[in-house]
């Protein structure tokens, strides 16, 4: 331990850190630097480090495209799909790894909604898009939300059914033997201890939802209700 210390304060070892800081930093300053520059030096055949004339046009430009708007668009989605997501696949998975169903049902059904996942999404599209016309909730938000469980709901499922099999049961009997019912043994014993397992599985959740654009160029028509990916991607 002490030779480790004694190797971090050697000057080497700082001009590597650096060295190692500045390449990580440099994507970064790369695009700030590129959103600086004009169009026409953007395209220049020798790139330039520094831009030789500031402009905030960029800026401007995407303000009065709807940026924020799409962005508003995106966090609503993306949180309210997650939020559904966990409320079910909560559930779902912890009866999954608690209960024993007859039939293999729990193996089953597993298998079924993995098969769902790796299914191409071009596969669901016509079918989901013939029920959610019929339903009329196309070119709705809350269409776009309902929709986005096919993505969402089948990986929050899995993973959190992974958390819970790790999960003792002895903590659950032990509340059980001290009079808590099973609502209470849930709220108290499973969720607490359960959080980081939900806040992990929160994170992807949104992270797949944000970053959909085959569904959200089928289920929304106007331009003003996208999400920031399909205007990107425009």
């Amino acid at each position: 331990m002490a030779n480790l210390r004694s190797k971090s304060n050697t000057p080497l070892f700082w001009i590597l850190m650096l060295f190692l800081l500045l390449i990580t930093l440099f994507p970064v300053y790369w695009i700030v630097v590129t959103s600086l520059k004009t169009p026409l030096e953007v395209v220049l055949p020798h790139p330039t480090f520094f831009p030789k004339t500031f402009t905030f046009q960029n800026y401007q430009a995407v303000l009065q495209s709807g940026f924020l708007g799409n962005m508003r668009t995106s966090l609503i989605v993306s949180i309210s799909s997650t939020l559904i997501s966990l409320v079910l696949s909560f559930c779902a998975a912890y009866a999954l790894s608690r209960f024993q169903f007859p039939w293999m049902f729990n193996t089953l059904f597993l298998v079924w909604i993995l098969l769902v996942k790796i299914l191409p999404p071009v596969v669901l599209a016509i079918p989901l898009y013939t029920m959610f016309n019929s339903l009329g909730l196309i070119n709705k938000i809350h269409g776009l939300v309902l929709v986005y469980q096919v993505y969402t709901l089948p990986y929050c499922i899995w993973m959190l059914f992974g958390f819970l099999k790790a999960l003792p049961l002895m903590y659950e009997e032990a509340a059980q033997m001290d009079g808590a019912g099973k609502m209470a043994t849930f709220a108290y014993i499973v969720l607490p201890v359960m959080r980081t397992g939900v806040v992990a599985t929160s994170l992807f959740s949104v992270i797949t939802a944000w970053d959909e654009i085959l569904f959200g160029l089928l289920v929304i028509r106007t331009p003003s209700f996208r999400t920031l990916p399909l205007v990107i991607a425009g």
